[in-house]
């Protein structure tokens, strides 16, 4: 039997460890780490014990290559897919049990891409064990462009391994999300979101240590990286200006990097518009991006899409090519998603 001070003592810890407790999420893992995401709720069914959602896109790009305002001769038509599946089932315990599949085709590259993952799900928050590198990035990036918006250089150069770990659970409006990759990199994420009014406000923050292949395609850095991301939404509107710092090392080539990132997008009726600008500097040498995407939305999960991009970063030390970018396109596209 409880004492009575152990009991005055078990429920305040009792409520707190409630409060504390992540709240169960219900959206499904996705592993789609690339540009090309469906903005439709995915598909759900249930085969026995098990729920399964899937979504996906089907797109059509016509991508043309601009140089100084004037069409080059290349112009490329493709068509890119992609399906994401989410499997989940609940155990006698209350744990969800599940397995997340993303694969994308890309006709132009003639290239399949895919990420697997496994996951545990409970009151505490996910552990996830497979493709879970994107995971931190995703959850605290700033808002992804519509249309064919892609704004470059809006992240670290360092990247983790495909393979690794990771935990994300939400406490309250703070979730937290971790990963780290089968060679001890690491990334770590913050975001805490809550309407205030009629305006919505979010703020995240993620720390990462990694590696980064330079553009000469030998010579391996080191990095370790900070940033943070404001975002302001009211009515159709959203704004978001996101900071970063990142160090590069690589023998006795040591560099510092910083970036500020910002844009803002609106949606009026079936119109849905956004621009995006990227300014940093590497060892004192400057970075620079741009991006501007139209979405008409034709009807549900059918679109056609437009985006203009632009991107420039030419940066050598010691004899080693560190970036080389410089190209601006635009690319058109009709889009099924679902």
């Amino acid at each position: 039997m409880m004492h009575g001070y152990s009991r005055a003592l078990f429920l305040p810890l009792a409520c707190g460890a409630m409060a504390l407790a992540a709240d169960p999420a219900s959206a499904q893992v996705s592993l789609n780490y690339d540009n090309l995401s469906s903005f439709e709720e995915p598909l759900a069914f249930e085969i026995g014990e098990a729920t399964v959602l899937v979504g996906g896109v089907v797109d059509v790009p016509v991508t043309l290559a601009l140089d100084d305002g004037i069409f080059r001769d290349d112009v490329d038509v493709s068509l890119v897919t992609n399906l994401d599946i989410n499997i989940e089932m609940q155990l006698a315990n209350r744990w969800n049990v599940g397995v997340a599949y993303f694969g994308q085709y890309d006709e132009n590259s003639d290239d399949y891409v895919d990420n697997v993952a496994g996951f545990v799900r409970t009151s505490w928050g996910s552990l996830i064990g497979g493709n879970v590198n994107g995971l931190v990035r995703e959850a605290t990036r700033r808002r992804r462009g519509v249309g064919n918006a892609n704004l470059a250089f809006d992240d670290f150069y360092g990247r983790t391994n495909q393979w690794g770990g990771g935990y994300s659970g939400r406490f309250g409006p703070t979730t937290l999300t971790g990963i780290v990759d089968n060679d001890g990199h690491f990334e770590l994420g913050a975001q805490f979101q809550r309407p205030i009014g009629r305006k919505d406000y979010r703020l995240t923050t993620r720390v990462a240590r990694a590696r980064y292949l330079a553009a000469d395609g030998v010579t391996d850095f080191a990095t370790i990286g900070a940033g943070a991301v404001g975002e302001f939404v009211y009515g159709s509107s959203l704004f978001d200006l996101g900071f970063g710092y990142e160090n590069l090392q690589a023998g006795m080539i040591d560099l510092d990097r910083w970036y500020v990132s910002g844009g803002a997008q609106t949606k009026i009726g079936v119109l849905s518009l956004s621009a995006a600008g990227h300014y940093g500097e590497l060892d004192g040498t400057s970075e620079s991006s741009a991006s501007l995407g139209i979405r008409y939305d034709i009807a549900r999960g059918l679109s056609t899409n437009l985006g203009v991009n632009a991107r420039k970063a030419q940066i050598a030390r010691d004899g080693v090519s560190v970036v080389d970018e410089d190209e601006t396109s635009a690319t058109a596209s009709v889009r099924y998603s679902f």
